[in-house]
């Protein structure tokens, strides 16, 4: 059966299934819930529920009876899984899919009864796992991240563990996540400040759920593992972006892994702030990764700005300075990569350059110091290192260097001191390109095997459940 029509709309699914009580003993699909939502809208536009009866009853035992309330005789005059194959596939080919650790059980599962009846499996073309997104975008501030947890959380009612309802809860608790992220992003000082930590106690009915977090059998972590990996989709823009969290219109869009390539995109998720420029006329402030002495490197905070109550890490030298570098004659492994926006549309320009060791051992010191003062803080966000390890390149360490977004409101300027570096006989003399300089200029002037001279603040974030530091250039002197 090929499915016809739309498909751009979101396929939230999920499955009842009976309990392995032995080894080599597979779940066996019991229940299938679905519904369609319009990504744009965020409406529920279609339906479906149905049980399922297993190829032995007897599968069905007292332990899943206690998690999702279906009996035997619920089942024995119900279709089979090769009965529904079409619904299910004509609901899932070709749409994205969402649910609640739909990677790790219920896309295994779908598959593994596909092949039983010797049909291909339905593809996505694209995945939103909440239990992975709300995880690392919303923390553990509701607990254990069950639906259960977050649905007391919020205060939307009781899990029933039955399909249909539980996709609906999904759903909703999705919302309201979307919605507190949104809030906060708008005023992050006031929300996030003055929040109110809610505890939130595991209930028997919660700890039972054997499917969220804990009735992954040593068989279904095995297929798990073995099953092709699928891209995730989130609420904001591809991996990297920092566009508006309560956007769902980009999630037709399918994204792969990425690895480092020439147009990687930026691994750290800040908040997307308009960068202070500073005045980089001369070389005032900024210090030689030759010339600092690796203890004098700190970790302090301070706070986020003039009167304000949050703190934010700073990398110092021991007489409290701001660290910056002045790093001459870098070489430019991957050049401009842009291919990502911030909130007001303009691109995110960043590039790869090769470290040399004294500047390797300056950013090693900075990044331990930044991290346990991260750790200190009661951070539970993943730590990006600062320095990439290259894959395939035997000592060859980079590092990746951000170009700030102007202040003055231009779609695409970059707060940025650009110079072009002129030799007359003996004499070296620094010509001024742009002080504020467009995408295009910057993707021409700095490509691989580009050298320059960097100079360079270096700014500690963490957001959105990651940490590490930011190179910033505050001005580059192609050579």
């Amino acid at each position: 059966m090929v499915p016809s029509g739309d498909r751009s709309e979101i396929a939230f699914f999920d499955l009842e299934t009976t309990i392995p009580f032995r080894a080599g003993q597979k779940h066996e699909i019991i229940e299938f819930g679905s519904i369609l939502v319009c990504p744009k809208k965020l409406v529920e536009l279609r339906s479906y529920t149905q049980l399922v009866r297993p190829a032995n009853l007897n599968h069905i035992t007292d332990r899943s009876v206690n998690c999702n309330g279906i009996k035997r005789e619920d089942v024995k005059s119900k279709p089979t899984f090769a009965d529904i194959a079409d619904d299910v596939y004509n609901i899932l080919h070709g749409r994205v899919w969402a649910g609640h650790n739909i990677l790790r059980f219920d896309i295994p599962r779908i598959r593994e009864a596909f092949a039983e009846i010797g049909r291909d499996p339905p593809e996505p073309k694209g995945t939103i796992d909440s239990l992975v997104l709300l995880t690392q975008k919303f923390g553990r501030r509701a607990g254990d991240m069950k639906m259960a947890t977050l649905a007391t959380y919020f205060g939307i009612g009781n899990q029933t563990h039955r399909s249909l309802d539980d996709v609906r809860m999904n759903f909703e608790v999705l919302k309201y996540c979307a919605t507190v992220l949104f809030l906060e992003s708008s005023l992050p000082d006031e929300l996030i400040e003055n929040s109110v930590t809610t505890t939130t106690t595991t209930t028997p009915e919660t700890s039972s759920r054997r499917r969220r977090n804990t009735r992954t059998s040593p068989v279904s972590e095995e297929t798990a593992e073995s099953t092709t990996a699928i891209p995730i989709l989130s609420f904001v823009s591809p991996a990297g972006s920092q566009t508006n969290p309560f956007d769902m219109s980009t999630l037709s869009n399918e994204i792969a892994s990425e690895t480092l390539q020439p147009d990687v995109p930026t691994m750290e998720e800040e908040r997307d702030q308009p960068s202070k420029a500073i005045i980089t006329s001369d070389q005032e402030g900024f210090l030689e990764p030759g010339v600092i002495t690796i203890p004098s490197i700190k970790a302090v905070q301070v706070p986020l700005y003039h009167g304000s109550q949050i703190t934010k890490p700073q990398l110092v030298l021991g007489d409290n300075k701001p660290l910056q570098l002045r790093c001459p004659d870098l070489k430019v492994r991957f050049g401009i990569s842009g291919k990502f926006m911030d909130n007001a549309g303009r691109r995110k320009l960043n590039f790869v350059i090769d470290l040399c060791p004294s500047l390797c051992n300056v950013l090693q010191e900075c990044d331990s110091a930044a991290k346990t003062i991260s750790v200190d803080s009661g951070s539970g966000s993943e730590w990006n290192p600062v320095i990439i390890p290259m894959k395939g390149f035997l000592n060859s360490p980079t590092a990746r260097i951000h170009m700030p977004i102007g202040l003055s409101g231009d779609v695409d300027r970059y707060a940025a001191e650009i110079q072009q570096r002129e030799l007359s006989g003996a004499a070296t003399t620094h010509k001024r390109i742009s002080s504020n300089p467009s995408a295009e200029e910057l993707e021409s002037l700095v490509n691989p095997g580009t050298v320059l001279d960097a100079f360079l603040s270096l700014e500690p974030y963490d957001y959105q459940q990651r940490a590490g530091i930011r190179l910033v250039a505050r001005k580059l002197v192609i050579h």
